[in-house]
């Protein structure tokens, strides 16, 4: 077994959940487990400047061994997993030779992972394949980026002859909410640019992303006994019901794809007297995220219209913006990537990201972050796997990279 795949198990066993409905930093102290794991490992491994700061981010630097000037290089991921589905008491299962077929993830409770459901698995037929038990996520968001980076600096370590510049190595906690970035240290990271390895399946490449912003939309009702309301009851669930119905109904995640952008309303709550929905709304284009907010409001005030301006309160919030803008003048940071992943046998699959990365804000921070594969299928999911050997290929991404910067200079 590869040393980034024993890495890897060893890491998604630690719980790194984190809490959208908390306010500390991190949000879940679970986080800091990982983060003192990869602290002391980094610095067996010879780093410098190596620390774990009072928000959970971890940071450590190797240094040049070349004296030409070199650009100096970040690898970025996030050590948090998503808080849609249960990480805690991962049970990876390993696959081998997959055969093809429907793979039995939990014989006792007749868990499956269908290929009717996840087409994709034929492409692995053959190969080992790291799946969850059925019952929690698996983590390789972005625990297999973690494993990827830390055998790449693993083996540079290792191999002091290989030349390279000043390579800054950086894991984030609760990138899965939204907060990746929020304390994030560039200055102090040390690096002209960076790559995040959080994609999905082996060979995507992504420098762009969706524009993003919450809407939370609070309607007020009326409560009155049931039994003797008539003309006075107002339901505060029957107007967010009609506030949904007006949107657009072909515009949410799952009938869209590509460049085309979404309302998804990702949580609701409440009762008679008051309901709160919880919208993302994303778009590739500026104008378009703007047009999504122009909808929500429009829609707000026709339903103020109908029942009063008090009954419903909105509030939109941006997220992150379309790191494209700040990745176009330095493309020579996709294009390296990409020439690398070609180099050792890997095909680039360029797509703009639907959804975000740390990358994207961190851009936008004065720190260009594009992003590529990790390998992972199925994120967020109890269905989530990932094939060993995209592992093994995001290592050798990583190296090659940092290879070709060196190169550059003679």
């Amino acid at each position: 077994m590869s040393k980034v795949v024993e890495r890897f198990l060893k890491y998604v066993q630690i719980n790194t959940q984190s809490d959208e409905n908390s306010s500390t930093v991190p949000s879940a102290p679970c986080q800091l487990n990982l983060a003192k794991v990869l602290t002391e490992e980094l610095k067996g491994l010879g780093l410098e400047q190596v620390r774990l700061d009072d928000k959970g981010y971890v940071y450590a630097v190797l240094p040049a061994n070349i004296e030409a000037r070199v650009p100096s290089i970040g690898f970025i991921a996030h050590m948090d997993t998503s808080p849609d589905v249960s990480g805690e008491h991962v049970d990876p299962q390993i696959i081998e030779n997959y055969p093809g077929g429907d793979i039995l993830l939990n014989p006792e409770k007749s868990l499956l992972l269908k290929v009717e459901d996840f087409p994709e698995l034929n492409q692995y037929i053959g190969k080992t394949l790291i799946t969850t038990d059925g019952t929690t996520l698996l983590g390789a968001d972005d625990k297999a980026g973690i494993s990827e980076i830390m055998s790449a600096f693993e083996y540079l370590t290792a191999h002091p002859e290989i030349p390279h510049g000043k390579l800054c190595v950086g894991f984030t906690p609760d990138e899965e909410i939204g907060r990746g970035a929020d304390y994030f240290d560039v200055r102090g990271f040390g690096a002209d640019f960076a790559y995040t390895v959080d994609g999905g399946p082996i060979g995507e490449l992504e420098f762009e992303n969706f524009n993003a912003a919450k809407a939370i939309v609070k309607i007020h009702g009326r409560n009155v006994h049931p039994g003797r309301s008539k003309g006075k009851m107002i339901n505060a669930i029957l107007i967010a019901n009609k506030f949904i119905s007006l949107l657009p109904a072909q515009e949410i995640p799952s009938l869209t794809e590509g460049r085309e952008g979404f309302y998804h309303l990702n949580r609701i709550q409440g009762d008679v007297e008051e309901t709160v929905l919880h919208y993302i709304l994303r778009d590739f284009e500026s104008e378009g995220l703007e047009k999504r907010k122009r909808t929500i409001l429009a829609t707000a005030k026709q339903l103020q219209d109908q029942y009063g301006e008090e009954i419903l309160t909105v509030e939109i919030i941006d997220q992150y913006k379309n790191m494209r803008k700040k990745i176009d003048p330095v493309m020579h940071i996709v294009e390296t990537a990409f020439q690398a992943m070609q180099e050792v046998g890997v095909n680039p699959d360029v797509k703009p990201i639907r959804g975000g990365t740390d990358g994207a804000r961190l851009s936008f921070m004065g720190l260009p972050t594009p992003n590529f594969f990790a390998g992972g299928h199925n994120a967020h999911s109890k269905n989530e796997f990932i094939p060993t050997f995209a592992l093994e290929k995001g290592v050798e991404v990583i190296l090659k990279i940092i290879e070709k910067y060196a190169k550059s200079v003679n």
